[in-house]
């Protein structure tokens, strides 16, 4: 396993370790201890979600406020612009975003503490996305921050095309009015 770190404190790429032969593949997708090792301290996961999409489907960018949850997310169909924005008001990259591919070929996951909005656009025909959280999910302390936020300015790489997103996900907050960690 190869764990990389990102321009923003905390975000982690891990890429995991593929045992090929001419059966196919084999790979530990989640292993408790390895995992608390490498982000130093100990994670519980409570919960995991999985959703299917098809393409140009834009989700997020979503996070808890009260309870807000870690996520380790994957993708074992298809591909996804996967990002994340810290909303860590103390933080030196406060407003500033990542994003990454992530596909079923080349099997990255991405680690999301606390403190961080995420949403993926959908880029193949049929995606399947699973994430664990460490808490569990509570509609009513969703919050979602404008995908097209102007001050976030993400790069959605859509090429002019317009994303197929939520009823919920357009009424996003802009980035200056959602609450954010202190």
């Amino acid at each position: 396993m190869k764990i990389l770190k990102t321009n923003l404190s905390g975000i982690l790429v891990i890429e995991p370790t593929i045992f090929y032969d001419d059966r196919g593949f084999f790979q530990e997708t989640w292993n408790e201890k390895k995992f608390n090792e490498i982000i130093g301290r100990p994670i519980k996961f409570c919960q995991d979600n999985q959703s299917q999409s098809s393409k140009g489907v834009l989700r997020g960018l979503h996070y808890q406020h009260k309870n807000p949850q870690c996520k380790l997310v994957r993708v074992v169909k298809g591909s996804v612009l996967d990002v994340v924005v810290d909303i860590r008001k103390y933080s030196p990259t406060f407003g500033k975003y990542f994003k990454i591919i992530l596909n079923d070929s080349n099997q990255k996951q991405l680690w999301i503490p606390e403190g961080f909005a995420h949403g993926f656009l959908t880029l193949t025909k049929k995606v399947d996305f699973l994430y664990k959280a460490n808490k569990y999910y509570n509609s009513s302390d969703e919050e979602c921050i404008l995908w097209n936020d102007p001050f976030l300015h993400i790069d959605w790489e859509l090429n002019g095309q317009n994303p197929n997103i939520s009823l919920k996900d357009s009424k996003g907050k802009l980035f200056h009015s959602a609450k954010v960690f202190r």
